[in-house]
């Protein structure tokens, strides 16, 4: 009996263990600042990866890249996967925003 109440004991502290980690997101809606986009502007045909980078209220940064909503200004000058892959399609201005948490960040390109 006594055992059966030590292996009871530890499932509820590793469960405890894991529900305390699961719920410590460090990127909460709430906890993000600004969201910072970078990358090289592609030439018309090529592909570019840009990244997002979330500024958080803490100070701390984290790549957001893969968890961001991408778009495209002018799909004309280029056009942006949902992981922040840029291509250009012909010469023109355009503006790649990246949208993580609520909170967007943006660079203007001109793809030659």
């Amino acid at each position: 009996m006594r055992n059966r109440s030590i292996v009871v004991l530890s499932v509820l502290v590793l469960v405890a263990a894991i529900v305390t980690a699961c719920s410590d997101s460090s990127t909460a809606a709430s906890t993000v600042s600004t969201v910072t986009v970078s990358g090289t502007t592609p030439t018309e045909g090529a592909s570019s990866q840009f990244t997002a980078t979330a500024t958080l209220a803490n100070g701390t940064t984290q790549d957001v890249s893969s968890l961001a909503t991408w778009t495209s200004s002018n799909t004309a000058a280029a056009t942006v996967s949902s992981t922040g892959a840029v291509t250009g399609v012909g010469p023109g201005a355009t503006v790649i925003t990246a949208t993580y948490s609520n909170v967007a960040g943006s660079e203007s390109i001109n793809v030659p």
